[in-house]
């Protein structure tokens, strides 16, 4: 049952943001069967069993994830059109400098878009320290000790996502674990410093986390999301042997496995299966279509006309990855969306014709929306999809990659064969399994098969940096102004170093205009 709105009008405004952020990332939601955003039902009221009084607190950080310059295109940019894998895509004048400078570099200090992400994973981090205040501090709240561990583990899961984002894409950055609201006049702390601050945050989220949520909790940190992402920041650190255990506490876990075809991992009814480690949750109906949502899917879309103005037609796979899929791959299909060219249709996954004269001859088939749920929203933004942050493919590649690097290749070609048996299928005639032993060819292989397997899923770019190979890799490509010393970071936004008065200091190399 519904509890009524004037009951809800009746509580302090605190209760009405629970209501909100329950519906948003508590609620399974089904494909074509959503609960209307805001409001309690007998489940939510005040808070859930099983859940927490922090919650307020806790689904702020959760929305946070969801915002536009954590998810949306700051992040789309800084992690796949900087790469080989994707170009800008749209029309050659949208988006201006800052889009075409995230394209072929360099980065300004004056980009908007580095500014963005320096703003939005700041807040994200801020929230999650607000997380920790209140358990530490709010008296008025009474709950048990494993409820104030739960929801700071939950915080601590995020904050250490946010701090593993920034660290990567900015290198020195202000170490903030109270509530501040701002990044300014805090002085930015090494890589070496912060790496043993996130490793902290998820070795606790880990071992705070419920190994799975109730239904009604889809989408909230679990486990398996703790140590997966643990093992991530293990290999960023080459720290062979930490990634492998982290990794493998993620298999061993019993939640997840690869029983989702890869053709229905990235539609709207592939979210939340247990080829899941972890979501961003979005949502969206006829009455709220985009409030609960995430702009991901809209700046990615088919940039057209009339009902084929699905978006901006941003990030679009470029001709390099076309080439690296082997023959009879059928992960290319699901990855690359092409458009109709004279004499030779373009069919979307659903059976739909493009139409000729498109901006771009193909574009990310990832996020390519179900038209049964644009008519049900009345929208065609795509702002329900989910943005998949951690797959278990992705889980089982880092742990191939680590045991290859330690010397245990019989371990990294038992995992790697999963995840092409995967995508195999039953055709025998494709993508033969890897028998080679030899460390550096394996390297390679291993390699291949992470770009082929997470292609346009924000993996590409940082891969190339942590392997020591993008300037060669993006030379190659044609983006010829990359250089290594000044373009695997991203510089400190001019605007932060303004706002601090010279406390934040700029990233070596990094142009001052």
């Amino acid at each position: 049952m519904k509890i009524s709105g004037n009951i809800q009008k009746n509580y302090p405004a605190v209760f009405m943001l629970i209501a909100v952020v329950t519906a948003l990332a508590a609620c399974k939601k089904g494909f074509l069967d959503r609960d209307p955003q805001g409001r309690y039902t007998s489940d939510t009221y005040p808070y859930p069993q099983g859940s927490s009084p922090f919650d307020q607190y806790v689904f702020a950080a959760y929305g946070a994830l969801r915002s536009y310059n954590v998810s949306a295109t700051p992040f789309i940019a800084a992690v796949s059109i900087r790469s080989d894998d994707a170009d800008k895509g749209s029309t050659p004048g949208d988006g201006g400098a800052d889009a075409q400078d995230m394209d072929n570099f360099p980065v300004s200090p004056s980009n908007g878009m580095a500014n963005g992400l320096w703003t939005g994973y700041f807040d994200l981090i801020n929230k999650c320290n607000i997380v920790m205040d209140q358990v530490a501090n709010n008296e008025e709240i009474t709950a048990s000790d494993e409820i104030k561990r739960q929801s700071l583990a939950e915080a601590r899961f995020i904050r250490a996502y946010g701090y593993f984002m920034l660290v990567r894409l900015f290198g020195r950055v202000p170490l903030i674990d109270t509530v501040t609201g701002t990044s300014a006049n805090i002085p930015q702390s090494a890589p070496g410093v912060i790496y043993p601050f996130i490793e902290k945050d998820l070795q606790y989220a880990a071992a705070n986390l419920p190994l799975s949520w109730d239904a009604r909790f889809v989408g909230r940190a679990t486990q398996g999301a703790a140590n997966g992402l643990l093992a991530k920041v293990y290999l960023t650190e080459k720290k062979w042997g930490m990634a492998m255990d982290a990794a493998d506490l993620v298999i061993q876990s019993g939640q997840y496995d690869l029983s989702t075809p890869y053709d229905r991992i990235f539609g709207e009814d592939g979210e939340n299966t247990r080829e899941s480690v972890f979501e961003i949750q979005a949502t969206a109906d006829a009455t709220t279509p985009t409030d609960y949502g995430i702009q991901y899917a809209s700046v990615q879309g088919v940039r057209g006309t009339g009902s084929w103005d699905l978006g901006w037609g941003w990030n679009t796979p470029s001709t390099r990855l076309l080439y690296a899929y082997e023959d009879g791959d059928p992960r290319e299909a699901r990855t690359v969306l092409f458009t109709s060219t004279p004499g030779h249709p373009g069919l979307t996954i659903y059976g739909e014709v493009t139409p000729l004269g498109l901006p771009n001859p193909r574009y990310n088939n990832k996020v390519y929306t179900n038209p049964a749920m644009r008519n049900e929203v009345g929208n065609r933004g795509g702002y329900w999809m989910n943005v998949r942050v951690l797959r278990y493919a992705d889980v089982l590649l880092m742990y191939a990659e680590a045991a290859n690097e330690a010397g245990n290749t019989a371990a990294a070609l038992e995992k790697l064969e999963m995840v092409r048996a995967r995508a195999r299928g039953d055709d025998a005639n494709i993508l033969p399994e890897i028998t080679t032993t030899d460390q550096h060819q394996l390297r390679q292989i291993i390699r291949h098969e992470r770009r082929v397997e997470l292609a346009m899923e924000h993996e590409r770019f940082f891969d190339l940096v942590r392997w020591g190979v993008a300037a060669d890799t993006l030379h190659a490509a044609g983006k010829n102004n990359f250089s290594g010393s000044r373009d695997n970071l991203l510089p400190v936004p001019q605007a932060q170093i303004d706002l601090s008065k010279g406390e934040l200091t700029q990233n070596p190399e990094t142009r001052t205009s």
